[in-house]
């Protein structure tokens, strides 16, 4: 079982958006981790781009949020420990996520964590720093809000965020007041200006834990599984059993239930312009209009649909396995051999 994210190509178009879809399918396709949503598959048709990923029943953090789940604080332990997990894998990467927020943590229905939507991701070359603003402003480190010029900023940002969303399930709401519509210099004045409430039922280990991530200097911030690892409030982590999944979860996620709110996902459905349903009528219509009309508009969307279907990049990760087992094997029958001609070489020495 998994499951279908299916982007109108056209719309894409139209938002300025292909390049993002294309940026984050190369992304994803290179990436496979306990921790991630991984893409199996991805397809297309002459009107949609298909992404195949895993299906995660369990709902994402912001639901469980908007239902009054107070997390407790071993859960959110181990919730930091699989994220710190997955964002060192993506460090390995090189990859900065930027949008790490409760919205985009998707449980399975053990309960473990799994981060999603690769869709701002960016990859850092060793000779460039990324300056570009991209995130959910109020999960958006310190640094990305520069009052002069833009400065650069690394994956700390992400541990920020992930302090940020740790914060929020401990206690309901986020530490700092920001909201979408605040002005940089409005955002970058309340780091300055104000002061986080911990409050006094929260251990101490948990507290100086969370101040670790969401330190305002980026460079004595918590930015790398070894600062974790390090930390005394995590040394009783078997961090192979975290990796592993052995370590069960405080919060099991409603099996009974859909984890999601169903009139959203019914509007979503109904609401819907363009359904798979009905995909065979909608085409075979749509070549009946296009040999009528053959304006200078609809000749450059059909230029900008033609390249999306010429540069889309086909993947199935069954087969990319099949065939790295091969290369596998084949290297080590040569070495195999190598070794073998060496002894006889010996032997007749």
């Amino acid at each position: 079982m998994y499951a279908m994210k299916y982007m109108n190509k056209q719309k894409c178009v139209e938002r300025n958006e292909v390049r993002n879809v294309f940026k984050e399918l190369q992304i994803m396709q290179g990436l496979e981790h306990p921790f991630l949503v991984n893409l199996w598959y991805s397809f297309q048709d002459e009107e949609d781009m298909f992404m195949v990923v895993d299906l995660l029943l369990g709902g994402d953090l912001r639901y469980h949020l908007q239902q009054n789940v107070r997390f407790e604080e071993d859960t959110v332990k181990l919730f930091i420990c699989e994220l710190a997990l997955a964002l060192d894998y993506l460090q390995s990467r090189s990859i900065i996520h930027r949008d790490i927020k409760p919205d985009n943590v998707l449980m399975d229905e053990q309960g473990h964590v799994h981060v999603t939507d690769f869709n701002i991701a960016t990859v850092l070359n060793k000779d460039m720093q990324v300056t570009s603003i991209a995130g959910t402003k109020p999960y958006m480190a310190p640094e990305m809000f520069s009052s002069t010029k833009p400065i650069g900023y690394s994956y700390a940002v992400d541990w920020w965020s992930l302090g940020i969303t740790a914060y929020e399930l401990l206690r309901g709401r986020r530490p700092y007041h920001i909201r979408s519509s605040n002005a940089a210099n409005e955002i970058a004045h309340v780091y300055k200006t104000a002061t986080i409430m911990y409050p006094a039922a929260w251990s101490k280990d948990m507290v100086s834990l969370i101040k670790k991530l969401l330190e305002i200097n980026s460079e004595e911030r918590f930015s790398q599984l070894s600062h974790i690892q390090e930390f005394p409030y995590l040394a009783d982590i078997n961090w192979d059993a975290v990796l592993q999944k052995r370590i069960l979860p405080g919060f099991l996620p409603n099996k009974g239930k859909l984890n999601c709110d169903p009139t959203f996902e019914l509007e979503e459905m109904i609401l819907e312009s363009k359904p798979l349903h009905k995909k065979k009528k909608r085409l075979a219509k749509k070549e009946k209009e296009s040999s009528k009309n053959d304006s200078s508009e609809t000749c450059q969307l059909q230029k900008n649909l033609e390249s999306i279907q010429r540069d889309f990049i086909i993947f199935n990760r069954e087969k990319a396995r099949q065939q790295h087992n091969k290369i596998q094997e084949n290297l080590t029958l040569a070495q195999t051999k190598d070794n073998e001609e060496e002894d006889d070489q010996n032997n007749n020495l």
